[in-house]
């Protein structure tokens, strides 16, 4: 990765282009990052306002921790969703659905996710104290690219479920994205993310598909932080807050993974090893500090964002000052309950149309990752590898995960979980692994080279 491949070349410093349209890329991350990271609180029932908040706010601190050179944001984790489920599940309405937020148990759920961000504390203490040549031997890319793919693949229904609510919203946003970065020109080649939600949104109030009264009602300012959901009340030691630390901390291993797979999926849109410049170290520790702090205020779990890698692969913009724009745009909004209503009546046909393209581009980034790293495929140890990877993260997901007891805790791992683990067992016990990680800087400091 020493080189840059010409699909690579991209805009590392985007002041060359003006701070209006900095502003705008910003907008757009923003916009790229929001209909998953909101969809999170929506399914939880978690305050829309205070996710967008942490995700403001957890994205400056990683950043700030990362020196400030990788352009990651960080949205909310769907990898917590079951975790949710089983601490916090929504109450029943009077017409018999789940609808209503568990404000009491909220609190504890939140309190587990403070505690997992913690995990990556450690493993970035491990590979602080016993360098990152030994951690990373257990993350080839014949392990980290098919997860990346994993990653698409598992968000990929959800994209064609958004859609099924209206397929014409979804078409129109779809055809002006690629549209705009096909064939456009300019600043609308760089834009088409933003450009296919505002195009469809007026398709969407042509066709009487938004509902405004929701905007109209809703008040211009208002704090984002709610004291009965957040999680540093709920770390009192009982019993209910050991059940949920049993349940939701292991989830951390799978958005770990996740986490190494999308800057490995940065680092290979950009050119520029990030596993190795600032260092896997520094991004675990942003990560996990973002999850820990988003914990504690009442916000879902943080990660690093494939939708925003996707925003990149498509402009190849990649200075971290647009990121750091969208995620005050993120805490400054968070603010306004007439943002968030007006956020609300984005029909999810639209978001449907934007993640079709995205989450096939983070499968598509793991598979560059896999070519580019020219993993043999030949090798019997490296197909076996990605095919135990990616049955088990595509199997296990459709089923809910697997669920056991400890010490009469019941613990559910994800799909990528388990996923996760398979693949690193393999890669350990099975012979040949012969991979090496030379952390080595070429003098442009353009990062590492990987072998397999």
């Amino acid at each position: 990765m020493s080189e840059k491949t010409e699909s690579q070349q991209g805009i590392f410093d985007a002041a060359a282009l003006g701070v209006p349209k900095m502003l705008v890329l910003g907008l757009q991350h923003m916009f790229a990052m929001f209909g998953a990271t909101v969809l999170v609180p929506l399914i939880t029932g978690l305050s829309v306002s205070t996710t967008l908040l942490c995700a403001g706010l957890g994205t400056l601190l990683f950043h700030l921790i990362t020196k400030r050179k990788v352009p990651a944001f960080l949205g909310s984790s769907f990898a917590y969703l079951g975790g949710f489920a089983i601490v916090a599940p929504k109450l029943m309405d009077a017409n018999g659905e789940q609808t209503i937020a568990n404000t009491e148990m909220l609190p504890y759920a939140c309190a587990a996710v403070a505690f997992s961000g913690l995990l990556y504390v450690l493993v970035s203490l491990l590979i602080k104290a016993f360098g990152i040549r030994r951690i990373m031997k257990f993350f080839p890319p014949v392990v980290t690219g098919p997860i990346i793919i994993a990653i698409g693949l598992i968000l990929a229904p959800s994209a064609v479920a958004n859609c099924q609510t209206n397929w014409l919203l979804a078409i129109v946003a779809l055809a002006v994205v690629i549209g705009c970065n096909i064939w456009g020109k300019g600043m609308i080649k760089i834009l088409p993310i933003l450009l296919g939600v505002l195009v469809s949104y007026l398709v969407a109030v042509a066709t009487k598909a938004v509902d405004f009264t929701a905007i109209r009602e809703a008040a211009w300012l208002g704090f984002p932080i709610h004291k009965q959901a957040m999680g540093v009340f709920a770390i009192d030691g009982s019993a209910t807050f050991i059940s949920a630390l049993f349940t939701i901390m292991p989830i951390a291993l799978a958005t770990m993974m996740e986490h190494i797979g999308d800057i490995a999926a940065i680092s290979a849109t950009t050119g520029h090893n990030y596993i190795n410049d600032p260092g896997l170290n520094r991004t675990l520790l942003g990560d996990g500090l973002a999850t820990t702090l988003a914990g504690l205020m009442g916000g879902p779990a943080n990660t690093t964002y494939g939708e925003n890698t996707g925003v990149l692969a498509l402009t190849k913009i990649y200075d971290p000052k647009v990121i750091r724009i969208a995620a005050m745009f993120a805490v400054v909004l968070s603010f306004s309950p007439k943002f968030e209503a007006v956020i609300n009546t984005i029909p999810a046909g639209i978001i449907g149309g934007i993640s079709f393209v995205l989450y096939g581009m983070i499968s598509a980034i793991g598979v560059r990752n896999v070519v580019e790293n020219k993993v043999d495929f030949t090798n019997s140890r490296n197909l076996i590898i990605a095919a135990i990877i990616l049955v088990s993260a595509l199997g296990f997901n459709s089923v809910g995960g697997v669920t056991f007891g400890v010490f009469g805790f019941s613990i559910t791992l994800s799909g990528l979980a388990i996923a996760a683990i398979l693949g690193i067992l393999l890669n350990a016990i099975l012979p040949g692994n012969n991979y090496e990680f030379d952390a080595d800087e070429t003098p442009e400091g353009e990062g590492a080279s990987l072998r397999v």
